[in-house]
């Protein structure tokens, strides 16, 4: 059931990609509404997730949990429902601020059911696969409703999850206790929610105006002015948001850094090539989505498979290989899959077999890299923190590869930005004495 959430979640962030032309003609946007609505959800629920998590290390796992799956349901089933822009903007941004409460309980509540380190690790290495299975479902299944039927139905799918889990949570999950009377931190959770999500607001908008202009520069300067003051109350605080050694374990660093990378690189093929199958090669919605199967073919092999792979050469050793084949598939999409005059099997199709399997690996071994040694009275911190760099990772980097040029050339650098990060995980694969 946990599972099925934080797929769902990911799914969500995804969902309304392929139909947004449809939403677009149909409520009458510019491509400026349009991309604020596709970054609506991540917005809230990236700036939120550190709260999120601090609230569910306070309340419990299992109340947070039902909390942010009523806020999420609700504003799930309002989103088909909307007459016009602003109510579906408002819906997706309620989404993504139950979403930020049910990511960091739904591992704080993994944690109560896989007490055992051993049995924890294999649990988040599973756990890490699921967040690129959600965006890949997310891509393909927006396509088929997008082709078949309106695009209110890609809301079905957190609806119908959020019921059957409402329903089977108090059955299955264990409940878990509050934590030792810690306090929320205010300041520090205004300031990270503010800073992030002003921040991020800032780089979305780099799609349509230049860096040097006031619609990027003041929304990027505020939200880095805003994690600087963040920064300073919490070295202040007694009992910190995010205490600033959590983030100086250097494997946890890498394992963040890998899911960053690797939720972006996934992010940006999918964009990119979601838009130039349909306008290039002249694809329908429907055959759009029809070309990532391979993808999800490929994911789901190598995410079974990564499990035994931790266990035997462990987390950062799998992370590493994972990230080199990752490189692999960026490079040869950037170099063939996007020019219209290859065909699909000899241009796309290796990339789109490659870039999965390395993914999965490198997701999985990421979250067990990313929440090692992390005690349970701050699971929801890990979880917070983990699903911070899978929602930030993509918007930064859509935002720097705006800068560069052509689509291939954004490939090409990702691919180098995978290889570097490989390079550097197989260096810190050693394992050390960690401090949560």
């Amino acid at each position: 059931m946990l599972g099925a959430v934080q797929v769902t979640l990911i799914f969500t962030l995804a969902s309304i990609a392929v139909p947004l032309p449809r939403i677009g003609s149909e409520l009458a946007l510019a491509r400026a509404h349009l991309i604020l609505l596709s970054a609506a959800y991540g917005l809230t629920f990236a700036g939120l997730l550190l709260f999120g998590g601090r609230l569910t290390d306070r309340y419990g796992g299992r109340r947070v949990l039902t909390a942010g799956l009523l806020a999420f349901g609700a504003a799930s089933a309002l989103a088909p429902l909307a007459p016009g822009y602003e109510a579906l903007l408002t819906a997706r941004f309620a989404q993504g601020v139950g979403a930020a409460l049910v990511a960091p309980a739904a591992m704080a509540v993994l944690r109560t059911l896989f007490p055992e380190p051993a049995a924890y690790g294999r649990a988040m290495a599973t756990w890490g696969g699921l967040s690129v299975l959600g965006a890949t479902a997310g891509n393909l299944l927006s396509g088929v409703v997008s082709a078949l039927t309106d695009w209110r139905w890609a809301f079905a799918v957190p609806v119908v999850v959020t019921v059957l889990a409402l329903a089977l949570g108090p059955r299955l999950l264990l409940r878990t206790p509050p934590g030792p009377g810690r306090t929320l931190d205010l300041p520090g959770a205004l300031l990270a929610t503010a800073g992030i999500t002003l921040g991020s607001y800032g780089l979305v908008r780099t799609d349509a105006h230049p860096w040097s202009s006031a619609a990027v520069l003041l929304p990027l300067l505020g939200g880095l002015v805003l994690l600087a003051a963040f920064a300073a109350v919490e070295r202040r605080a007694g009992d910190p948001l995010l205490p600033p050694g959590f983030l100086r374990d250097r494997r946890r660093g890498i394992g963040l850094a890998a899911i960053a990378l690797t939720a972006a690189g996934t992010a940006t093929v999918f964009v990119l090539l979601s838009l130039g199958l349909q306008q290039e090669r002249g694809y329908s919605a429907l055959l759009t989505s029809a070309a990532f199967v391979p993808f999800a073919a490929a994911l789901l092999t190598a995410g079974r498979l990564t499990g035994p792979l931790i266990g035997r050469y462990g987390p950062g050793r799998v992370t590493a290989a994972g990230l080199a084949t990752g490189a692999c598939g960026l490079a040869l999409l950037a170099a063939t899959g996007l020019d219209p005059a290859v065909p699909y099997a000899s241009g796309l199709l290796p990339g789109l077999l490659l870039l999965p399997a390395g993914a999965a690996a490198s997701f999985a071994g990421a979250a067990v890299l990313a929440t090692d040694g992390v005690p349970p009275h701050r699971a929801g911190l890990a979880g917070g923190v983990l699903n911070t760099a899978m929602e930030l990772g993509p918007t930064v980097l859509f935002a720097v590869l705006l800068t560069i040029g052509s689509d291939a050339s954004s490939l090409a650098a990702t691919a180098v930005a995978f290889a570097a990060l490989a390079v550097v995980a197989a260096l810190t694969t050693a394992p050390t004495t960690r401090t949560a």
